[in-house]
């Protein structure tokens, strides 16, 4: 669903001769404009910049098996590089508006549970090879077979199961949505703000930032989410520069009145060269000589499983936010957007920043306008931008960028609708993929929780003809992924 219609108000005449640039990347087939690819690949950029930042802290801040550290600043550059050169090989190949960086949780993963099993190089060619495995899949045609294998229905329900976690990542990241501590007697996991209460300067930007977009969408003024992003960062440039409110951690002390992750000031130094010095630093073959064979065989299982299935939900999401889904559930050239990904995946290795993936992020983007790769070649362009510009890329914080992922949470969840509810065999299976996304903070989980309910509610009525071959075995996989701590806890 788009916030606003094409700029004249009317889609564009296909039958209107066209430049060759047109043609290819089939903006007026798909009732856009430039400008409004434009607006969308900017409004993508700001809600997922962060990750320029937060992926190198996460990486950063772990050690490997040998005790060594990785470096801040050559992450940083590394994570810009790979996410501007995927953001645009997407835009260029898949020819849609979905941009990658490296992937959020798979970094955990490798940070904190791979990484100290060997060396930073080992475990990075672990993630090499869990990319090429998947462009196997694709290039084989069976990763297209799986996602298309998948009931109409139950895609719809992974979008709108995405759209919930949008909203609680926008939530968390802007600190509105906050843990409770675990003190005697409180049952809440979570609760608003500090103590149930707004009292820090960041919050109140992101309710303002949050309410103006609103206002902004209902009266369908083009451009809404990103004057909404740009509007919230002016407010939080000047609350800082009064209030000098400061970062969420100082001298390694929690601050909870402070700014999630960036800290809005105009930075002193604005260029910078970028030290690209981890790039081409793995190893695909010493891991299973140091590790064994088993740990590092689970490691890519875990890997191939979150980036197979997360990808798959999130083209889906994306396409059903910008309708541009087919009858089918399948978004346009979905062989194309897979590949792309599946490469990323191996590139994010290559570069030592991790695999990369495709971000849900870019539904802001699509919200704004966005429906063809012209958007990704905007994104793509600034996080290249963003090696050489790194202290700009950290001015917009979580609070001024989180709205854009609310409102767009909001506008997923309207697929809802489409869902027969009173079909309990789909109604159920959709359910459980809706809530268990948000409510354990995982695309994937929420996948592999609608599958397997679905295929034992049809065996369970007598309908086995009705399940697809391929889904069995999907099922089956999940069903694996979710005993994996049982599994290697009891062979290794």
């Amino acid at each position: 669903m788009a916030i606003a219609p094409p700029d004249n108000g009317t889609p564009p005449d296909p039958a209107q001769p066209r430049t060759g640039f047109d043609r290819y990347f089939e903006i007026s087939a798909r009732g856009s404009t430039m400008s409004r690819e434009v607006r969308g690949g900017l409004a993508t950029f700001f809600t997922m910049a962060y990750i320029v930042v937060l992926n190198p802290l996460i990486l950063g801040g772990a050690v490997d098996g040998d005790g060594k550290k990785l470096s801040i600043p050559a992450l940083a550059a590394a994570t810009a590089l790979v996410a501007g050169l995927m953001t645009m090989l997407m835009g260029v190949v898949g020819r849609f508006p979905m941009a990658l960086a490296a992937g959020l949780g798979v970094n955990a993963l490798v940070a904190y549970e791979i990484a100290p099993e060997m060396t930073w190089a080992d475990a990075m060619g672990l993630v090499v090879i869990e990319g090429v495995i998947i462009s196997v899949l694709v290039l084989t045609g069976l990763r297209t077979a799986v996602f298309r294998s998948v009931p109409t229905q139950l895609k719809t329900a992974i979008g709108v199961g995405i759209g919930l976690f949008l909203t609680i990542i926008g939530l968390v990241d802007a600190g509105f949505v906050r843990r409770v501590p675990d003190v005697a007697n409180t049952t809440v996991p979570v609760g608003l703000g500090i103590n149930g209460k707004i009292v820090s300067w960041p919050m109140l930007v992101f309710v303002v930032g949050l309410l103006l977009t609103l206002v902004l969408v209902v009266r369908r003024v083009r451009g809404a989410i990103l004057i909404g992003i740009l509007a919230s960062t002016v407010l939080a440039i000047i609350v800082e520069a009064v209030a000098n409110v400061g970062p969420s951690f100082v001298d390694g002390k929690p601050n909870p009145k402070g700014w999630s992750l960036n800290v809005p000031e105009l930075p002193k130094q604005i260029v910078d060269v970028p030290d690209l010095s981890l790039l081409g630093n793995f190893n695909v073959l010493d891991s299973w000589s140091r590790a064994g064979w088993l740990v590092p065989l689970m490691f890519v299982f875990t890997l191939l499983i979150t980036d197979f299935f997360d990808t798959m939900g999130t083209m889906v999401a994306i396409g059903q936010e910008g309708d541009m889904l087919d009858e089918r559930g399948t978004p346009p050239r979905a062989k194309e957007i897979l590949l792309v990904d599946s490469i990323a995946a191996a590139a994010g290795g290559a570069a030592s920043v991790s695999s990369n993936t495709s971000y849900i992020e870019s539904a802001a983007g699509v919200g704004e306008g966005a429906r063809t790769g012209v958007a990704n070649l905007v994104t793509g362009a600034l996080f290249l931008l963003a090696m050489f510009l790194a202290p700009l890329s950290v001015v917009v914080p979580f609070e001024a960028a989180s709205t854009a992922l609310v409102v767009v949470g909001f506008l997923m969840m309207t697929a809802v609708r489409t869902i027969d509810w009173t079909d309990y065999e789909i109604a159920i299976p959709a359910f459980l993929t809706i809530t268990f996304m948000p409510f354990t903070y995982s695309i994937s989980n929420g996948i592999g929780a609608g599958i397997i309910s679905y295929v034992v509610l049809k065996l369970a009525k007598g309908k086995a003809r009705e399940i697809h071959p391929l889904l069995y075995g999907v099922a089956a996989l999940f069903v694996l992924y979710f005993l994996r701590g049982p599994i290697e806890s009891a062979v290794l």
